[in-house]
């Protein structure tokens, strides 16, 4: 899962210096999105659609509950402390998603989405990442949540068996990217508010899994 975690801070600071040096890369991402002609977003239905569903919500919601009965019912899952899989899957899942992302973020830090500013036919002013005095008043723009839920998805994959848990992490990357195309494809989000949103959940799994799992292997080795 590290290499998942890295990718995401090398994009994310990429993002940010470029945008420090007057390159307008959220912009720029944002207006493959938009078609002109129509003065609107969505020139790729079928990625809004997923979406639109609810597929998200569905998929978290199923790996969340066949992780915590796989931990319980696979002879190799089986845990010295039941409950320990439940307690690593709500844990990250409120600290990522829940407390970072949806609390500390989404009504605190005004950024506009991209549907709002004047750049795509919007009356707000754009803001980069890192501005939280947008003229966004509530459910902002940053961080994707729908991408945050989507990249937790990475701590049901994080107990599979040892032999599946590569495939299981890549399956994870690819959902939550599509995911990301399908909320920046409507202007729901830009580019470092989907990179932010999934690096917020994969790090809030990775120190779940390090206070559940690692440290617990390492005190017992002791």
């Amino acid at each position: 899962m590290r290499i998942f975690a890295y990718v995401l801070i090398g994009l994310a600071a990429a993002a940010t210096v470029l945008s420090l040096i007057g390159l307008g890369v959220d912009l720029d991402i944002a207006r493959l999105f938009f078609d002109p002609a129509a003065g609107r977003f969505a020139a790729y239905p079928a990625l809004a659609m997923l979406r639109d569903h609810g597929y998200v919500s569905i998929a978290t919601g199923t790996g969340f509950l066949i992780a915590a009965l796989a931990a319980r019912l696979l002879p190799q899952l089986r845990l010295s402390i039941p409950g320990r899989a439940v307690i690593f899957l709500a844990g990250s899942l409120a600290l990522g998603p829940g407390l970072l992302v949806n609390v500390v973020f989404k009504d605190h830090w005004h950024r506009p989405r991209p549907v709002q500013v004047v750049e795509f036919g919007g009356g707000k002013a754009y803001v980069d990442w890192w501005n939280p005095t947008g003229a966004c008043e509530t459910n902002c723009s940053f961080a994707s949540g729908e991408t945050a839920s989507a990249a937790w998805m990475a701590a049901p994959a994080m107990l599979a068996p040892a032999p599946w848990r590569a495939a299981a992490l890549v399956a994870v990357a690819i959902f939550t990217a599509t995911i990301s195309l399908s909320r920046m494809s409507v202007g729901a989000h830009f580019f470092t508010d989907v990179v932010f949103g999934a690096l917020m959940a994969m790090l809030a799994v990775w120190a779940m899994y390090a206070l559940m799992y690692d440290r617990r292997r390492t005190g017992g080795e002791s």
